[in-house]
């Protein structure tokens, strides 16, 4: 019989992975069905300034904190 403090780990580690693979998922829809637009956004992307891009970042890791605070 297992421990129960191994069943939390091995249960939190396949929610990372399945959570891993939905983000490869979502993140891949994008290039695949729209490739020449995607190409466009990323040229975009680049052509923004670091701090408008930092502040973009900052801003989609608190919102997904504050989610994940909710949720869990």
């Amino acid at each position: 019989s297992y421990s129960a403090w191994f069943i939390f780990e091995r249960f939190m580690l396949n929610t990372l992975l399945i959570a891993f693979a939905l983000v490869l998922i979502i993140e891949g829809i994008g290039p695949m069905l729209f490739p020449n637009k995607w190409r466009n956004y990323l040229q975009q992307m680049v052509e923004q300034p670091v701090n408008q891009l930092r502040s973009i970042g900052g801003t989609l890791v608190t919102i997904g904190l504050v989610s994940l605070f909710f949720l869990i």
